[in-house]
């Protein structure tokens, strides 16, 4: 839901392009949910000016919440928080090295006074949902469907359990493979 006529209240942002085949969970996540959200580069490292700016500005534009993903050093989370009051929400980005580990601490180590909620490496959808849960607790309407959407969860994993019951079920009696 990334569109011109409505205006964003998440911001999801990534230190750099090649992130966004991670990141765009995030954005569908949102779309599900009807949450209008825009995306863009904003590296830590090579722009640090334009990313203090988007950090301050952000509130000031209408946001409620920033998604920032980001590998390696992963700064940008944590830059982020430093310099907005808004929740920002970490997705650690997994690069050919380390599997994301390197990301994952570097963004869930952060001092006292500047928390960055930190999901699972390469996380973007949890990212989008907990941007979502956040919103919800002073929407009522997203709140309803947030609630329709654990409801639906639950009925997944209810059916899941039955499917695995009924195959070990018949596989004790001879039969089910």
């Amino acid at each position: 839901m990334s569109t011109s006529t409505v205006p964003p209240v998440v911001g999801i942002v990534m230190g750099s392009d090649s992130d966004w085949p991670v990141m765009e969970n995030a954005a569908k996540a949102l779309d599900e949910f009807e949450i209008p959200y825009e995306v863009d580069v904003v590296s830590a490292h090579r722009m640090p000016r334009e990313m203090i700016a988007y950090g301050e500005q952000a509130a000031d534009r209408g946001l409620k919440a920033i998604i920032a993903g980001a590998g390696g050093a992963a700064h940008l989370p944590g830059m982020l928080a430093s310099v907005t009051p808004l929740p920002v929400i970490g997705v650690p980005v997994p690069l050919k090295y380390l599997d994301g580990m390197d990301s994952l601490l570097s963004i869930v180590q952060m001092p006292a006074g500047v928390p960055v909620a930190t999901v699972s490496v390469a996380g973007a959808r949890n990212a989008g949902l907990l941007a979502a849960r956040m919103l919800a607790a002073h929407d009522p309407e997203l709140l309803a469907r947030m609630r329709e959407f654990q409801q639906e969860l639950n009925e997944q994993a209810t059916e899941k359990g039955k499917r695995l019951r009924a195959k070990v079920e018949g596989a004790a009696s001879g039969f089910g493979f």
